[in-house]
């Protein structure tokens, strides 16, 4: 148990109306206009849960997929927080201030997202919530665009769980976002090096050697215009069955891999034939021209472009929590260290900021306990902080009654 954070607590860091904000003013400019995604088959998805939503991930990129279509699915419901899907994610999108975007604190739980432990699926599944959940793992996420559209070996968790419970897994196909960075590579022997010391699961090669010189860049995404196909559910159970595979509380780990394997083999065709059908053209750059020169229009352009994105995260954030800046000057001023963003080897100016400024721009003057808190670098676990009972609306933690 993790002696830092308090156990036995009612626990949802899900913050309805910060996402909804989050989705509207700063991540919703570049997804209408810059990535101008389109959600196909979702009269599919079932209205409630169980359900797991098994994707694809774009390789060696800012997960930028995972964060479309998490805020179409939830927009598509017009933000009600009962409908809104849990996305599980792996531990370094939250143990390293530089994977979450532009180091905003804990975003992906306050928007949602739950981290990836079986315990902690298991109980998602059992309490009747729809999950999204990346089958390929951090290898998804760290495969080169030579490996682009080759699913990697799915983990046998999820089918697992899938089998034992009787939850559909659903696949959805995300088509053209493997070219929002398309000149990465990896080499394993540099991913184990920055795993080891700096809790990052891979370095994008060559751009991760620019994204080391200039911090903005390892946000940086193209325009590549996603779509994302939602295909039919797959009866695990079934398939288990099928292989002679009965026993889900003590399974045989063979069984399981070659089950997960199957299910891996079923979804690759399908998006084979999406890629060849929605994929010729990634960019389709009259659309992003036209999209570019509406934002023009309603001057949000410099939110759409990611050049902005850096001040439109971390402002947004910021101005939760300060007053209203005095003038244009003190609204540049205040926010120095933004800067750092854009020179060369800015990161130790970012890091230092953040370490000496006072909140809500650092963390000086907190406890290493509240900071770890304040921050979301820990591992949430559901057995020692449960989710409220469903019905009850998301709020601040409280002890079960």
């Amino acid at each position: 148990m993790n002696r830092d954070l308090p156990s036995a607590r009612y626990h949802d860091p899900f913050d309805a109306g910060y996402t909804r904000d989050v989705i509207d003013t700063v991540f919703g400019p570049a997804l209408d206009h810059y990535f101008r995604p389109k959600l196909m088959g979702a009269h599919k998805l079932r209205e409630n849960g169980p359900l797991i939503l098994a994707a694809n991930h774009s390789g060696m990129a800012f997960p930028y997929d995972g964060m479309v279509l998490d805020a179409l699915l939830w927009r598509r419901h017009g933000y009600r927080p009962e409908t809104k899907f849990r996305t599980v994610f792996e531990k370094e999108l939250s143990l390293t201030w530089w994977m979450r975007p532009y180091g905003v604190d804990n975003f992906w739980r306050r928007c949602g997202g739950v981290d990836a432990t079986f315990d902690n699926l298991e109980r998602l599944v059992t309490r009747g919530e729809r999950v999204i959940y990346y089958p390929e793992g951090v290898p998804g996420i760290g495969k080169g665009f030579n490996r682009r559209y080759r699913l990697q070996p799915f983990r046998t968790s999820f089918v697992l769980l899938a089998a034992r419970h009787r939850v559909p897994v659903q696949p959805v196909y995300i088509i053209n976002a493997e070219w929002v960075i398309p000149y990465n590579y990896s080499l394993r022997p540099v991913d184990r090096v920055m795993d080891r010391f700096f809790k990052v699961p891979f370095l994008p090669l060559p751009g991760g050697a620019i994204a080391i010189t200039f911090p903005w860049a390892w946000y940086l995404s193209l325009p590549a215009r996603m779509i994302l196909v939602i295909g039919d559910p797959i009866d695990v159970r079934a398939l288990a069955e099928q292989d002679g595979l009965t026993d889900f509380d003590n399974p045989d780990r063979d069984g399981l891999q070659r089950l997960s394997d199957r299910v891996r083999s079923i979804m690759q065709p399908e998006l084979d034939r999406h890629v060849r059908r929605y994929g010729r053209r990634p960019y389709q750059g009259r659309s992003l021209w036209r999209e570019l020169r509406k934002a023009k229009r309603k001057g949000i352009l410099g939110r759409v472009l990611p050049t902005g994105w850096v001040a439109a995260y971390t402002r947004f954030e910021r101005d939760r929590g300060r007053p209203p800046a005095r003038n244009r000057l003190h609204r540049m001023l205040r926010d120095w260290d933004l800067v750092g963003y854009y020179l060369p080897l800015g990161w130790p100016l970012l890091s230092l900021a953040r370490r000496f400024r006072r909140p809500p721009y650092g963390y000086r003057g907190l406890d290493p306990a509240e900071r770890k808190r304040r921050e979301g670098t820990f591992l949430w676990r559901l057995a020692e902080e449960p989710l409220p009972p469903k019905g009850k609306s998301p709020g601040p933690s409280r002890d079960p009654g």
